[in-house]
């Protein structure tokens, strides 16, 4: 009997040894069979058992039926003992079915136990069931048991290694398609204030966090110095509890890992708190603090730091970008101011244009992207002046029918000026300097364009430059009363101008008082 060979085992003679400390969590086994003397000599048999200084975990069910609520529950179980004949004939074997085809448990090691093996032939079962090894036990003594599992748990060990070593590749590869996805968004990003906001959001979603979780990003310039001056750190964005601290000064713990992070240049990870570095060739790097993020994984530190390269990359070209339109925006502002000047129009009327121009755009819904284009480009609104005749341009009184002609040339030639340009800017402005006097009923010049023919940007400044025309005195007339500016505007929706964006322009009209007041020419 097998309750007097587990008695006889050596497992249960000598001297007691020190028990020794588990490397790792038990192994979990689950006794199935109907029998509770065969459950206790199993435990007696294996009390000591331990493979890979991993002791046993025991789990018992008396049926059938109870061993499938428990693995229905339970996905860690490394192998089980199954009894054939329980509450029916074959319930171990309906058992091992269920288990392989419904529970989709490939993994669990199954070794059947019969005290009756007539009733389920051994090559019969190893032929129609996914079982690991098929024992009578009447043959089942302490020593082959041993064996048994130490079988078994390898085998399962070896499986789940092996399944992990999948699932790692599966989630590294789906981690580098998320830095892949979340870097190429910030490329597409144009603006500094919109990068930090951005950088927030992607490492969020790198990491698979809630877009709450606080996040702090900052700046430092010159960071290249040996003592690292937190003066020169500031906020550009934040979330949770750093939301809306640009003008706030950094708390002093953080600012102590902000600093670490400056002098060993790299990432720091410290328990629930992560600190991204993000430097650029131009001296320039970004630094990220996040708090409440609990332990970051070896797999997410691989996908933060080749994040971090990408982000270099994107922050240096942005950087690069705003170089370039910086100084585009400069020259426009400058040639725009010398048309104007020589006009002698109002001494800031290209930059009320262009912040009205832009507030305009906002409100009619094209985006920030497109409403900083349409920003830089119509300061060049009115370049071809720069060829009109000072005898027309600065006459004081009403134009006559060949000067007017003249006059009207001024769009054209502003575009040939700025045309076939592969510049956006340079692009819009061209468009703007043709289209600007088209009027929506088709009456203006110099193409008879109507409606939508007009391009958007022309059709926004277009009341744009109405309206500081109005408000402002000019050579040839005083400035109008804002009341008297916006019944003007009224009046002329739909005929001159575009009647969605004119409603647009009087139901905010206390935005573009406001820029006009803060823009004025005594400013």
């Amino acid at each position: 009997m097998l309750i007097d060979m587990a008695k006889k085992s050596p497992l249960f003679a000598g001297r007691k040894k020190e028990p020794e400390k588990d490397s790792g969590p038990a192994w979990r086994i689950l006794i199935v069979d109907d029998e509770p003397d065969v459950h206790t000599v199993t435990k007696l048999a294996l009390s000591r058992f331990r493979l890979d200084n991993r002791p046993i975990e025991f789990i018992n069910a008396y049926s059938g039926e109870e061993a499938k609520t428990i693995l229905s529950k339970e996905n860690n179980v490394a192998m089980a003992f199954v009894d054939v004949v329980m509450e029916s004939d074959h319930a171990g074997l309906e058992l091992v079915r269920w288990i392989r085809e419904e529970n989709k448990n490939k993994s669990i090691r199954l070794i059947l136990r019969t005290g009756q093996p007539g009733q389920a032939p051994e090559e019969d079962v190893i032929v129609n069931y996914d079982i690991n090894d098929y024992k009578a036990k009447a043959e089942l003594d302490s020593r082959k048991l041993i064996t048994s599992v130490y079988s078994a748990l390898r085998s399962y060990r070896d499986i789940m290694e092996i399944e992990q070593a999948k699932v790692a590749q599966i989630k590294y590869r789906e981690g580098l398609e998320r830095v892949v996805k979340a870097t190429s968004g910030l490329f597409e990003l144009r603006t500094l204030h919109n990068f930090a906001d951005g950088l927030l959001t992607q490492v969020a979603n790198l990491l698979n966090l809630d877009n709450e979780t606080l996040i702090l990003s900052c700046n430092a310039i010159d960071a290249m110095s040996e003592v690292v001056n937190t003066d020169r750190l500031h906020i550009l964005a934040g979330t949770g509890q750093f939301a809306g601290h640009q003008d706030k000064p950094i708390p002093n713990a953080i600012e102590r890992l902000l600093k670490q992070a400056l002098n060993e240049k790299r990432c720091l990870y410290e328990e629930d708190i992560f600190v991204g570095y993000f430097p650029a060739k131009s001296g320039w790097i970004n630094l990220l603090y996040m708090d409440n993020i609990h332990t970051i994984s070896d797999l997410d530190k691989k996908l933060i730091d080749i994040f971090a390269v990408n982000v270099g990359v994107a922050f240096e070209n942005l950087l690069l970008n705003k170089e370039l339109e910086d100084t585009q925006s400069e020259l426009i502002f400058r040639l725009g101011d010398v048309v104007e000047s020589r006009s002698k129009e109002a001494a800031n009327h290209v930059k009320r244009m262009a912040e009205y121009s832009y507030q305009l755009a906002l409100l009619a819904g094209l985006g920030e992207q497109q409403a900083d284009l349409i920003k830089h480009a119509s300061p060049m609104h009115d370049i071809g002046k720069i060829a009109t005749p000072d005898a027309v341009l600065l006459k004081p009184g009403k134009l006559n029918d060949e000067e007017w002609a003249i006059m009207r040339q001024h769009p054209a030639i502003g575009h040939q000026i700025l045309g076939n340009s592969e510049r956006p800017i340079l692009n819009a402005a061209a468009t703007i300097s043709l289209q600007h006097h088209e009027k929506f009923d088709g009456s203006g010049y110099p193409s008879g364009l109507r409606g939508e023919q007009i391009h958007i940007f022309a059709r926004i400044v277009a009341i744009a430059d109405v309206f500081d025309a109005l408000s402002h005195a000019r050579c040839y007339k005083p400035a109008w009363p804002i009341e008297d500016v916006v019944e003007e505007i009224r009046q002329s929706s739909g005929s001159h101008f575009d009647p969605a964006l004119a409603q647009l322009f009087i139901d905010n009209i206390d935005i573009f008082n406001k820029v006009r007041v803060e823009l004025s020419d005594d400013s």
